[in-house]
């Protein structure tokens, strides 16, 4: 009897830590965002964000990939799309202005951020990852949250419904992800752009940059980048290397010449 419920208890463990559970948080300004949560039994936790028009499904096989390695993710439906829309859909949202309901979706994140926190995850152990506009209110959400684990953008751009990449990412010293097809020209250009950015002031051993020839957004990161995604996800940021460079004093530089004269004299 005591087998039987030792063994009862180790598949209820055991299903609750590979199990999605679907959840609705609320954020600052009363917004209910539908969110599926998956714990696994990683130390860090990924934050996924959709594109424009689409829903958290966008990640169906990302979320596979990331349970069948055990990486805890946090997949939302941003306001107006999904299932988030108890105030209204994205397409009656303002397309312009710094406080279009757009721009406002860093409030999504901050609240997954929280929840993140409250299940025992520390802000430097919290991933974000966004495709087309939800790598852009990725990107601002740095402005507010510069001290997470990393960021990855698929297909992102400067600028789309107003928000803007650049303020977040000028905030950031983290580990950077881009992913980008060199298809549509300007996407590519845009994208090139943050990667300088981020090189500057996150510097280039931390700023990872993966190009495709065609596709775009998570079809484009389904097809060619999962599995560079994935290892990012475990080594962010190249190790350092140290520098070849050595500095020799006068008196090794003069010892070394006379070595050198003497074993000539030896001649």
């Amino acid at each position: 009897m005591r087998k039987l419920f030792l063994l009862i208890l180790f598949c209820l463990c055991f299903a609750s830590v590979w199990a999605q559970s679907n959840i609705t948080l609320t954020t600052s300004d009363d917004w209910n965002i539908a969110e599926t949560f998956f714990r696994g039994e990683s130390g860090n936790c990924v934050i996924l964000l959709h594109d424009l028009e689409k829903n958290r499904t966008e990640f169906a096989t990302l979320a596979e990939k990331l349970r069948n390695t055990n990486i805890c993710y946090l997949s939302i439906d941003l306001r107006g799309h999904g299932f988030s829309t108890n105030k209204g859909k994205y397409d009656s949202f303002e397309k312009t202005g710094q406080k279009n309901e757009f721009n406002k979706m860093t409030e999504d994140v901050a609240s997954a951020i929280k929840y993140l926190k409250d299940k025992g995850f520390n802000e430097e152990d919290i991933y974000i990852l966004g495709t087309g506009l939800g790598a852009n209110v990725a990107g601002k959400s740095l402005t507010k949250h510069p001290n997470i684990a990393g960021i990855a953008m698929i297909t992102p751009s400067l600028k789309q419904r107003d928000v803007v990449t650049l303020s977040g990412i000028k905030n950031y010293k983290g580990p950077v992800f881009i992913g980008v097809s060199t298809e549509d020209r300007k996407q590519f250009m845009e994208a090139s752009f943050i990667r300088n950015a981020a090189f500057l002031h996150s510097g280039a051993g931390k700023v990872t940059f993966q190009t495709a020839y065609d596709m775009k957004g998570t079809a484009m990161l389904n097809k060619y980048m999962l599995p560079a995604l994935i290892q990012w996800f475990k080594t962010p940021a190249l190790p350092e290397v140290k520098s070849d460079i050595v500095t020799i004093s006068a008196t090794e530089e003069q010892t070394v010449e006379q070595d050198y004269v003497t074993s000539f004299d030896g001649d």
